[in-house]
């Protein structure tokens, strides 16, 4: 990591070379589909997940429910062609920016709104009519295809050298992902970056998830969540950071107890916390957890599968989004056929519905690059690599009702 003076090229042979070292003798196992799909299984055998190339994405994701089965828990396409045809965010790692840029505009040094006096740069405003940047532009981390640089039982590894200008981002950048799956349903993921020039990086996992696979219920009333936050960043009707905070405290916001966020959608009509005219979760929850890659600042069960995941990571916030505008009347989306989707007649299928899922994305303060007042640094370069990391830890509960005031198990 010290050789960034060096040059691109001994940048990135020293990078492959870090990343590669366990790399199989047998190197005929990687070829060039950006399809390909690595099986890995944890030691142990409690957990299975399925990831490929193209965006660096998770297809499918398997622990125990409380019966003693398996179940892919892993929202996505049993017809791996759509992942390159649609761009739905199933699965991938997002970047080089994750989450939204206002106007697509920022400077460096960053300013308000991109204000100046720094260089400005543009990025490729694809949502809200061209008002923001959604997750790196046009052709972000998401719709590249990765390079399998590591592959055991166990862990896979993907590369990427995203070439200084691509979508208006300075610098080139080099990224590795590692997900590794351990003993105990535990699921591991690893992000590492280094840049040739000052620029900003925001990455995160994009999975959509459903704890139950769609067995129980089509909603998100068994599933239950609880954060430790006291507050979300504000956003205007586009999810546009404005550079304060939202207390949660008797709000639907307040996940601090053990809560059926299913049951509190219906509640974030009147507010719009997901934007303008929209019902249900798209926020961005600050951890009060003083040090959440120590002690777990998130989790969330299903009252029903008994599948319960608690979370640790060196980010600060997370980004719940409830699969709000998932479905689609004149495009529905099959279910896969583990999650009672039926995968010889899609037409016939069943479809991912509207808030039955949820997204959860570890990650820093979204558009702090156009918000100072945030005090939280962005822009990485020569001198400043960037890591991020989540732990997902999986379990089972006999009994995951959560419990009301009184003491009585509820729900």
């Amino acid at each position: 990591m010290a050789r960034f003076g060096l040059g691109l090229t001994t940048l990135v042979a020293a990078l492959f070379a870090s990343c590669a070292r366990a790399q199989l003798a047998d190197s005929s196992i990687f070829d060039a589909n950006p399809l390909q799909q690595f099986n890995l299984s944890a030691p142990d055998g409690s957990a299975l997940g399925t990831f490929m190339p193209f965006g660096a994405t998770a297809t499918s994701f398997r622990v125990k429910d409380k019966f003693g089965q398996f179940r892919d828990i892993l929202i996505g396409y049993d017809d791996l062609e759509r992942y390159m045809t649609e761009r739905n965010f199933f699965g991938p790692i997002v970047g080089r920016y994750a989450n939204r840029i206002r106007n697509g505009t920022f400077t460096i040094p960053i300013s308000k709104d991109a204000s100046g006096p720094g260089k400005v740069f543009h990025v490729p405003e694809n949502e809200h009519n061209g008002t923001n940047s959604l997750h790196g532009g046009d052709f972000g981390f998401d719709r590249r295809n990765w390079t399998a640089i590591d592959y055991r039982p166990d862990q896979v590894s993907f590369a990427l050298i995203d070439v200084n200008g691509t979508e208006g981002f300075p610098g080139t950048v080099i990224t590795t992902v590692t997900y590794t799956l351990g003993n105990d349903s535990v699921f591991n993921m690893s992000i590492s970056a280094v840049a040739t020039q000052r620029t900003p990086i925001m990455l995160s996992a994009h999975q959509f998830w459903n704890l139950e696979a769609y067995q129980e219920t089509q909603d998100l009333r068994g599933h239950v969540v609880q954060i430790n936050s006291s507050k979300i960043i504000a956003t205007d009707g586009n999810l546009i950071p404005n550079g304060s905070f939202i207390e949660v405290e008797g709000t639907p916001l307040d996940f601090r107890t053990a809560t059926s966020i299913g049951d509190q959608i219906n509640a974030t009509a009147a507010a719009q916390y997901c934007g303008t005219g929209c019902v249900g979760f798209d926020n961005a929850w600050i951890y009060d957890t003083e040090d959440p890659s120590v002690s777990s600042p998130f989790s969330i069960w299903s009252t029903n599968s008994g599948i319960k995941l608690e979370v640790v990571t060196n980010q600060p916030a997370l980004q719940i989004y409830s699969c709000n505008g998932i479905f689609s009347a004149a495009d529905p989306v099959p279910r896969k056929a583990a999650q009672g989707g039926n995968a010889t007649d899609p037409a016939a299928s069943a479809v991912y519905e509207n808030h039955s899922c949820v997204v959860l994305e570890q990650e820093s303060f979204l558009d702090a690059i156009n918000n100072p007042e945030f005090g939280v640094d962005q822009i990485y370069g020569p001198a400043r690599p960037y890591f991020w990391h989540a732990s997902y830890r999986f379990s089972v509960l006999e009994d995951a009702r959560p419990t009301s005031p009184n003491g009585i198990n509820a729900l």
